[in-house]
């Protein structure tokens, strides 16, 4: 595409609209969004309730095909058009199935979000509780629900963390977004590593490593294929418009295939690492009891305390362990929040600051329908479910596979995967064009189809597998 062509119809705005420094500014802050809660709170819980080795087996056989070949084709038509979802989406049509296809990539960020940072001041709590002192507190029975059920303790911790966001967020790319994710990123594996090393030497951890490395063929099955899929949209920021909105940040000459990789590399290291921060530890605690791997969502905010509490240097270990979390929760919602300001930028012209205003009153409103959700209105249950499991069903399970589903189609029935290969040869080798061209036409449709009919199928009541 000529540089004619790929500037045309940006928003008067687009001047304002500044990139990352290079390539080592990018992979950080796509490591950082891609390096979230996903990886430390829902990867471990996963792993442990879908067999361990089996289930990280499947999920880096899909990572390498699967994943891989939505985050390159995300990042070029990022790059490509130098707009974030709903101008790329528009640059090739201005059909309704256009609109559609853009409009779901960049509303999922703007959902997402506010019941991100609701969790986020989850975990500004339990830090806050380490870093003072009162370690034994957070053990105690019915601690979590106590918590979020003070409307006023839960809104507190949610503006905090919210106010953090939207400061990096304001101070702009280079300096607010890509200079957090260059420092917080190294900080947050150095602890991982320490906390994993603590964890893995526990009487009787090694039991918890043997569980997670080695795969049990007999613990297979399509929820093991399910999760893991899912697990992917969660670790690799895939259809929430972030690879869009930041691959229109980056030059021509930064390579995207190698970029991609290493984020791939950086972001499933760190999952590993919560994996072997939490499995063994739980081993250690409790010899692999059923009900402490099956805890689910409760593992990092119920169990994983009461694991801190028994060993010894507790309180140290759970203070690193919640500020690592802590950085990692803060580099993905900035970039949640700053793919919601990129696309106002492209949609209105309006400058970035009145963007960023717009979208911290989206934040700030629909974070505080969510966190009252669990205490003074949690009358409102949509579908039975809280305010901000509903918002989580309604875009991990419905909007990013769809989402996900319109990029293959762009790419396939009228970029051309041809177009698609010369934006990335523009600068990489492309080394795997095969695989993509034949991944990204039929193995991820039909995985994103899966992943939607075992979503949807799983929380209706219809498939129970």
């Amino acid at each position: 595409m000529s540089e004619q062509n790929q500037n045309a119809g940006h928003s008067p705005s687009a001047p304002e609209k500044k990139g990352f420094t290079g390539s080592v500014g990018y992979v950080m802050a796509v490591a950082g969004s891609a390096v979230g809660l996903g990886n430390i709170w829902r990867f471990p819980y996963l792993a442990a309730k879908y067999g361990g080795g089996m289930f990280l087996l499947v999920y880096l056989i899909l990572l390498v095909t699967f994943g891989y070949t939505l985050i390159i084709s995300e990042t070029a038509l990022g790059r490509m058009t130098g707009k974030s979802p709903v101008g790329a989406f528009g640059t090739f049509g201005k059909g309704l199935h256009f609109k559609l296809g853009g409009w779901v990539n960049a509303i999922v960020p703007m959902l997402i979000a506010p019941y991100y940072c609701v969790i986020g001041g989850w975990v500004v709590k339990y830090l806050f509780e380490y870093m003072i002192g009162n370690s034994q507190n957070v053990v105690e029975d019915g601690y979590f629900g106590n918590f979020i059920s003070s409307p006023m303790g839960m809104e507190v911790c949610f503006l905090l963390f919210a106010a953090m966001v939207i400061v990096v967020v304001f101070c702009g790319i280079v300096n607010g977004v890509e200079k957090t994710s260059t420092i917080m990123m190294p900080i947050l594996l150095v602890l991982a590593v320490i906390i994993a090393v603590y964890s893995m030497t526990r009487p009787g951890a090694m039991e918890g490593v043997k569980y997670f490395l080695i795969p049990d063929l007999s613990k297979f099955s399509l929820l093991t294929v399910g999760a893991a899929l899912g697990q992917l949209f969660f670790s690799l920021s895939i259809a929430m418009g972030i690879l869009y909105t930041y691959g229109s940040y980056i030059q021509k000459d930064v390579d995207i295939e190698k970029t991609t990789k290493q984020v791939a590399i950086f972001d499933t290291s760190v999952a590993m690492l919560a994996g072997l921060m939490i499995i063994p530890a739980v081993f250690a605690f409790s010899g692999g009891d059923a009900d402490a791997l099956n805890s689910g969502p409760s593992l990092m905010f119920i169990t994983i305390p009461k694991v801190f509490a028994s060993m010894g240097l507790g309180s140290i270990v759970g203070a690193a362990f919640f500020l690592m979390v802590l950085f990692a929760a803060l580099t993905s919602a900035i970039s949640l929040m700053e793919t919601g300001v990129a696309t106002f930028q492209d949609q209105t012209g309006w400058s970035r600051n009145k963007c960023g205003v717009l979208m911290s009153l989206i934040i700030i409103t629909v974070g505080t329908l969510c966190a009252f959700g669990f205490n003074m209105w949690d009358f409102i249950q949509p579908f039975g479910m809280s305010v901000l499991d509903f918002l989580d069903f309604i875009t991990n399970s419905i909007m990013m596979p769809i989402g996900a589903l319109c990029t293959c189609l762009l790419i396939v029935r009228v970029v051309g995967r041809k177009k698609i290969g010369e934006e990335i040869k523009a600068s990489s080798p492309f080394q795997l064009q095969k695989m993509y061209n034949l991944s990204v036409a039929y193995l991820a449709p039909i995985c994103l189809i899966a992943i939607l009919l075992l979503s949807v199928g799983s929380v209706l009541g219809w498939i129970t597998i």
